[in-house]
């Protein structure tokens, strides 16, 4: 059964996305842990990231960094938080959290209704940013 990412990287799950290439997409958190959150995942199902091809895992990272520095310029948080936990959806992806404490990394403290418009604009101007910055994803 395809995973969850698999099918909003498929369309028949909406998603708010920021990016998308040949190997990757990367689209806002619906639970999000901080203002910005976003989640950069494979477009090919992989469970476990060390199984992910070096060439795929680089992209990736490359791809987390670019978005890293969008949310930096664009919110200024303290830090841009990475993680890659694989224990919620069985397909890779790397969380990119905008934070300013250690605190701001606990999922216990995800925001299970954030406003749809809020997203929609954070959307558009990661978009943006992530297109304008130095840091563009190749």
């Amino acid at each position: 059964m395809a995973s969850i990412f698999t099918r909003i990287i498929a369309g028949d799950i909406s998603a708010r996305f920021i990016h998308t290439d040949d190997i990757c997409v990367a689209f806002l958190d619906v639970r999000p842990l901080a203002h910005g959150h976003t989640l950069v995942v494979p477009r090919t199902e992989t469970d476990h990231w060390t199984d992910l091809k070096l060439d795929t895992a680089a992209h990736l990272m490359m791809t987390a960094h670019a978005i890293g520095n969008a949310q930096r310029e664009l919110l200024s948080p303290a830090r841009i938080g990475l993680i890659i936990a694989g224990f919620e959806v069985p397909h890779v992806h790397i969380h990119v959290i905008p934070i300013n404490s250690m605190a701001d990394l606990n999922f216990a403290n995800a925001d299970p209704n954030p406003d749809p418009c809020d997203l929609d604009r954070l959307r558009i101007s990661l978009s943006d940013q992530l297109s304008q910055g130095p840091s563009q994803v190749q």
